[in-house]
């Protein structure tokens, strides 16, 4: 079985600026590249579970959330990170009722069982209470971190 580090976005991947969706205000965190070279390298595979709900609430569309993931993708790639998947929420409780937002665990879910994770040597980084919620119904541990900070200072917590 495969282990994995799943990943917030907003926060934990690149600035928390409120919604993200311009390529402009989009900014990786300083020593992220590192850490999830250090993360591959360790036998991790990576995903990213984020919700996106300015797109139900019409404050931008999915192909902005789309072209920042290509972006991303793209960096990542430069820097020989491979992301197994980019899953997203683009639903809002006040607009649409879905089960892929966090903090419920769909994603969390359709990851493990596709990419046959073992979800007890997973862990799911995450700046916000409904990301570590998410990661706990899926059996996997999840880290609470302070939105914007180094990933390095939790290495610790998962090796």
């Amino acid at each position: 079985m495969n282990k994995a580090i799943f990943l917030d976005r907003d926060g934990v991947i690149n600035v928390e600026r409120g919604y993200t969706f311009r390529l402009e205000d989009f900014v990786i965190l300083p020593d992220l590249i590192e850490v999830l070279q250090t993360l591959q390298q360790k036998g991790y595979l990576l995903i990213i579970v984020s919700n996106q709900s300015g797109v139900a609430k019409e404050l931008y569309k999915q192909t902005d959330v789309e072209i920042l993931h290509n972006y991303l993708q793209n960096e990542f790639t430069k820097n020989k990170i491979t992301l197994s998947e980019i899953y997203y929420c683009v639903h809002h409780p006040d607009v649409t009722r879905c089960i892929c937002r966090k903090p419920d665990s769909l994603f969390v879910e359709k990851a493990l069982a596709r990419f046959n994770i073992d979800a007890k040597k997973s862990f799911f980084i995450g700046d916000k209470e409904r990301d570590t919620d998410a990661a706990e119904k899926a059996g996997v541990k999840g880290i609470l971190i302070e939105a914007n900070i180094s990933l390095k200072t939790i290495l610790n917590q998962i090796f």
